[in-house]
């Protein structure tokens, strides 16, 4: 999977330059095999196939009639441009991976003599990398210390956006539920970083808006002291006066804190 920027581009993955090709929008057509051993696109409807014969897994499973066929993808932007795609039991092994989360399995890692670890975030934001690095700091304290893991941690890190979540290759797996073929965007159903804590003084934040929030929101506040969660009641502007609205990125407002939270992330929940 890895290796299609560099084929495509070509920009090395492991260089920190993927242009996420497994990512892209691909358009699957039928195709089959000639005298010649070329592979050739043939007129199929695949939604009518379908929807008369339906899908069932692998393993134990009998095979789908459609999974021993020829197939061919494009790139949407390059539609004469046909490439074969081969699939097994497993899936494709090529297409859109779920982001890895193996923070479950730190407990083993820690048994076993792992000194680090390292989190993938080349192209997150800041805000996914102190949520990630706080969400797995804690499991690795609860870990060294002998402390069952904690199951809010995976809710910590639901509500980040992902392509949902694998933890790869340290359980076995069918692929299929390494993959998402429907998606090949992040998302997240749960929270939304709206913005950073610039300062706080005399109980207000002051808030760099990142995305709108309103008065009436339930936020967290997300600082290395430790999190809270806190309802908006009232909002002001850098002048003083009430607003109902941050309208997002661009904007500056206050909103009553307590504490000492600067250099804090404020995010919103959906």
């Amino acid at each position: 999977r890895c290796l299609l920027s560099g084929y495509f581009n070509p920009r090395d993955a492991n260089q920190g330059t993927c242009t996420n090709s497994c990512r892209w929008d691909y358009k699957v057509d039928n195709a089959a095999e000639d005298g010649t051993g070329d592979i050739q696109k043939i007129d199929f409807d695949f939604d009518k196939a379908l929807s008369e014969s339906p899908l069932s897994d692998c393993g134990s499973q009998p095979r789908h009639p459609m999974a021993d066929k020829v197939y061919v993808i494009s790139r949407k932007d390059h539609p004469g441009e046909l490439m074969p795609v081969l699939e097994d039991e497993h899936g494709t092994y090529i297409m859109n991976s779920k982001d890895l989360r193996a923070v479950e399995h730190v407990e083993r890692l820690v048994k076993i003599g792992v000194d680090s670890l390292k989190v993938e975030g080349r192209t997150k934001s800041i805000y996914y990398v102190a949520r990630t690095a706080q969400v797995y700091r804690q499991a690795i304290d609860d870990a060294v210390k002998g402390r069952p893991f904690n199951l809010e941690l995976l809710g910590a890190l639901d509500a980040l956006a992902s392509r949902g979540y694998t933890d790869g290759f340290y359980e076995r797996h069918h692929t299929h539920e390494q993959q998402n073929y429907m998606r090949g965007h992040s998302e997240s159903f749960r929270q939304q970083y709206v913005g950073d804590i610039v300062s706080c003084t005399n109980g207000m934040a002051e808030i760099d808006v990142k995305n709108k929030f309103s008065v009436g929101d339930r936020l967290e506040i997300i600082h290395p002291s430790g999190n809270s969660i806190v309802e908006l009641k009232e909002m002001k502007s850098l002048e003083g006066a009430a607003i109902t609205v941050a309208p997002g990125s661009g904007h500056r407002v206050q909103i009553p804190l307590q504490g000492e939270l600067a250099n804090g992330m404020v995010a919103r929940f959906l």
